[in-house]
């Protein structure tokens, strides 16, 4: 009988094709330790990306303090959260405050200047346009090869035009925006003969028809050979496999059948996303999703865009957009922000936290997912009414196999935010000693949070 390994797949039928389904990593993949696989291997380290548009309010989500143990501000307030492993989700995590995008006397862009310097180390020399790889396909390309997807690009805004993940030449990587498609693309058949004629699956269909059901034999078998505690892990893997498959459906299915629910009018174009709460669950689902395919090696790279650089998020009953809001709601004098367009930053953090959250519920090793992971967290600008690129929030999540302290707040004074994407690329093995353009070229990493 061939033995099991960590590239194991479960096979069953379906509707006469085959689907298959990855499992986690299990004690028996890894070395007495719990460190690494059997083979001698290390755990793979996985690299994301996770985008909010719009930035923040600098004053009310920068720590006071640097270091470990500063006190949230109320903008942060989101990563207050116990764990259910136990800690708090704030020590999973350092907060990035201080870092800029240096122009060199080149236009500021309004939310194009700030995301591209971040993300690429250069500045575009016209609006709109892509200098240079991002740094999700950087990363991506020293890594990629090594799983069935070379990267995954994720969005919640319902816009399949919507992306920051960029390769050579400014072609964008196409995000799923539907978590039915996510998961068919991840957990369903492998192979569509290509003599069969376009084939384009229904994610309905692969929801009503369990995976777990046509994967049953060879589920059977695995868990008569696995210990206890492999065991329990796998039936906890299946089963929130089935819960996601019940929770896709009822995202797809539309809203309950409530007497008090008026049919709205027709929007005219595909608006799914753009309402904040749509949002922040298609965010939970795909998250877990990913989890998923994090934990199976599905892919080791990826990208997240909560909302677009120009936020087309809204609030239930308007049309008044997040973007809108930043530049045409007055500054409340007697608190000194935008209250209304505020209420999309604390959205946006319960977002970031939900996410990074969720790769901390899925156990590897003798620690998280999330340890063998670096998801970095940022924005397009800080304060958004005013276009601003100095201090563009950013975030950094996860200890990348131990590469990573995390629980730290480091004031950039000024320095290019570039030192993280050259941290991030050094920490994820590439052999970068610098990195970015001109006045944006990073030389040294970010010490404080490196192990």
């Amino acid at each position: 009988m061939k033995p099991f390994d960590r590239r194991t797949l479960l096979r069953g039928a379906l509707a006469g094709g085959v689907v298959t389904m990855g499992i986690p990593l299990l004690d028996c993949f890894l070395n007495e330790h719990g460190t690494a696989l059997a083979q001698g291997a290390p755990l793979p380290v996985r690299f994301g990306a996770w985008m909010w548009g719009c930035g923040m309010n600098p004053a009310r989500w920068t720590p006071a303090t640097e270091g470990s143990g500063f006190e949230l501000p109320i903008e942060l307030r989101a990563l207050d959260r116990d764990l259910a492993g136990g800690g708090k989700l704030r020590d999973q995590m350092s907060i990035l405050s201080g870092f800029d995008v240096k122009l060199d006397g080149r236009p500021n862009f309004p939310h194009t200047a700030g995301l591209m310097g971040t993300l690429t180390g250069s500045l575009p020399l016209q609006d709109y346009t892509v200098p240079a790889p991002t740094l999700d396909t950087i990363i991506a390309a020293e890594v990629g090869g090594l799983t069935r997807f070379r990267s995954i690009e994720m969005s919640c805004t319902g816009n399949p035009n919507q992306s920051y993940s960029f390769g050579s030449q400014g072609v964008a990587n196409a995000p799923e925006i539907s978590p039915g498609a996510l998961y068919t693309r991840v957990f369903g058949p492998e192979f569509a003969d290509p003599n069969a004629g376009p084939f384009t699956p229904d994610p309905r269909l692969m929801l009503r028809r369990s995976v777990l059901s046509v994967v049953k034999e060879d589920r059977d078998r695995l868990l008569q050979r696995v210990g206890a505690h492999d065991r329990q892990r796998l039936d906890q893997y299946f089963t929130s496999v089935r819960q996601l498959e019940q929770q896709i459906d009822v995202l797809l299915a539309g809203p309950p059948d409530l007497e008090s629910c008026q049919k709205a009018p027709t929007p005219g174009t595909d608006d799914v996303g753009s309402e904040v709460g749509q949002s922040m669950a298609t965010n939970r689902v795909m998250a877990e999703l990913l989890s998923f395919a994090l934990a199976c090696d599905q892919t080791r790279v990826f990208s997240m865009m909560f909302s677009d650089r120009i936020s087309g998020l809204r609030q239930p009953g308007s049309s008044a957009q997040h973007h809108q809001l930043t530049h045409d709601e007055p500054l409340d004098p007697e608190i000194g922000y935008q209250p209304e367009a505020t209420e999309f930053v604390y959205a946006s953090m319960e977002a970031w936290a939900d996410f990074i959250e969720r790769l901390a519920a899925i156990p590897e090793g003798d620690g998280t997912l999330l340890d063998n992971c670096l998801v970095f967290g940022h924005s397009d600008v800080s304060l958004a009414k005013i276009h601003g690129i100095t201090g563009v929030p950013m975030m950094i999540a996860g200890r990348a196999g131990g590469a990573l302290r995390p629980g730290i707040h480091v004031a950039g004074a000024t320095a290019p935010s570039t030192r993280a994407g050259l941290t991030i690329q050094q920490v994820m093995g590439l052999t970068t000693e610098s990195w970015g353009s001109r006045s944006m070229e990073a030389t040294q990493p970010i010490s404080e949070i490196l192990a």
